[in-house]
């Protein structure tokens, strides 16, 4: 069994301390981090060119101000965010997936007056158009961002900058000056689905509890001998915490790659490193099983899966290969990881049971009489929100209570999602979750991904209209499917749309807003 006290005091410590703390464990000498280059870091290699790296990137900003990092996984992102921990900056991580809009949104709220990314980066992924948009944003009145390319730092590290960061490596307090555990470590920016895009402020301590929680959650499934593999990128909470500090601070090696787009390299990627644990997503889970190779995942213990519930053909594909998919749930305010489920201790259909230190309550919510609306408050809660209209000021939870906006049960422990308080529409005065209509129409067709919307109606209030990229998905079947289920017809759709790709966003959830566009513009049609 999990234990049940969680020490939350010895949490207290900068992320760049935690690391060496974790080295102090494990050894120095332990390969511990690798990307797509395959060119493996230490422990001892990763400080000191954290060390190295950081020194001269503090340059680039003043004490107080924060970096932005527009990285995608790679090894020399991780060596940008502990370098300049350590000499005690704050990191924006942005969302190169998120248009010109939300980034300029970002360095405006942060504020971000430098970002930090690469050259050879830039011109892979084709962001010339992106960089130049930073170059135009003001952060203030008069200052506009500026951009900083890793190719040229790498230029002016001198010998005694080397010299200087090797002697930190061996004396702790030499040449830095490391964040408290209580200052800003990271902000995460929210999508903008639901108005310009937030701040997310988490803490040295909110990160280093979460990764802690996780791993003491896991006690007895994982281990220091795991190799995890994430493609998640780490300006989404998941892929952050759960899918690199996690395993970094727990001693396990830790693998890399750019983009979870990429179906058919990841799978030979798992084999190669003989990956046994993986961190991802349903759809891109879906996408893994279909382009992989077989034997591809014979390594591969365990899936931790997020940001959007899990299939059970998911499960299924997955399960013929001996890899247990645990469904897991959180939010980025909460660093981001609430509960998980796991082998010994799993209920199907829920996400687990809450991480150790975390408090749970249910407050009422009209026209639902069956749970309520999910409150969390631990060590792995944010310091608060950066609003869009007062840059750089946070604004703490009340109480320290978040509020994650999810309609759940709670049952023995486990958690049982039934939707998000602002995907469920009110129709003949009854609640119903749009949720729970997606999870509907994939018992029908498993094979496809559907997102249920609603739209505005004269006579009823609102209309389920269900996008679908199912080529033949037909309403009758859909109907007939739901009486052989005794579901009633008001949780029927009453059109639906047929898309040839569901909107993604780069985190690897459904972009609801693009999907609902979708449906607002084909109405006519419907």
């Amino acid at each position: 069994m999990t234990p049940a006290i969680f020490n939350a005091a010895a949490c207290r410590m900068s992320l760049f301390g935690a690391l060496r703390d974790a080295a102090r464990r494990h050894g120095a000498g332990k390969v511990i981090l690798e990307d797509v280059e395959r060119q493996p870091l230490t422990y001892g290699r990763l400080i000191l060119g954290s060390l190295v790296l950081g020194r001269r990137l503090k340059m680039e900003t003043l004490p107080g101000q924060a970096t932005g990092l527009l990285l995608p996984n790679v090894n020399a992102l991780v060596l940008s965010l502990f370098g300049l921990n350590a000499f005690g900056r704050t990191v924006g991580l942005l969302n190169f997936t998120a248009g010109a809009r939300n980034i300029q949104s970002a360095i405006k709220t942060g504020p971000l007056p430098v970002v930090v990314t690469s050259r050879r980066f830039v011109e892979t992924a084709k962001l010339d158009d992106l960089v130049d948009a930073i170059g135009e944003t003001e952060w203030m009145p008069g200052r506009t961002g500026r951009v900083v390319y890793l190719e040229d730092i790498r230029k002016g590290i001198s010998r005694t900058d080397k010299l200087i960061g090797l002697a930190g490596s061996l004396a702790p307090t030499f040449a830095t000056s490391p964040q408290k555990p209580g200052d800003i470590a990271v902000m995460l920016f929210t999508s903008g689905t639901e108005g310009a895009p937030k701040g997310v402020a988490l803490t040295n301590t909110n990160l280093v509890a979460n990764a802690r929680q996780i791993f003491q959650h896991a006690t007895g499934a994982l281990s220091a001998a795991d190799t995890a593999l994430n493609p998640l990128p780490m300006f989404h909470s998941f892929g952050l915490t759960a899918g690199t500090l996690m395993p970094l601070l727990s001693g396990m090696r830790t693998v890399l790659y750019p983009s979870p787009l990429h179906y058919k390299q990841i799978p030979k990627l798992m084999k190669e490193t003989k990956s046994t644990l993986l961190f991802s997503t349903d759809t891109f889970l879906q996408g893994y099983a279909r382009a992989g190779d077989e034997g591809d995942t014979d390594t591969l213990r365990y899936v931790v899966a997020g940001a959007e519930r899990v299939k059970d053909a998911t499960r299924e594909i997955w399960g013929r290969s001996g890899t247990e998919i645990l469904e897991g749930y959180g939010a980025t305010e909460c660093s981001p990881v609430i509960s998980c489920n796991l082998p010994d201790h799993k209920r199907h259909g829920s996400v687990g049971r809450v991480l150790p230190g975390i408090e749970t309550r249910l407050s009422p919510v009209e026209g639902i009489s069956d749970g309520g609306r999910l409150q969390v408050r631990g060590p792995n809660v944010m310091a608060g929100y950066i609003l869009p209209n007062a840059p750089g000021l946070i604004v703490p939870p009340a109480g320290g209570w978040h509020d994650t906006g999810d309609i759940v049960t709670i049952e023995d422990g486990y958690i049982f999602i039934r939707g998000r308080a602002k995907r469920f529409a009110k129709i003949g005065g009854e609640m119903i979750s749009l949720a729970a209509v997606e999870a509907m129409a994939s018992g029908l067709w498993p094979d496809n991904t559907h997102v249920c919307v609603s739209l505005p109606d004269a006579r009823r209030g609102e209309s389920l209209v269900l996008v679908t990229d199912k080529p033949d998905a037909d309403k009758a079947a859909l109907s007939a499917y739901a009486r052989e289920q005794g579901v009633a017809e008001l949780w029927v759709p009453k059109a639906l749309l047929v898309t040839q790709q569901i909107p993604i966003l780069g985190s690897g959830k459904v972009d609801y807003a693009a999907t609902l566009e979708k449906a607002r513009e084909a109405r006519p049609l419907l």
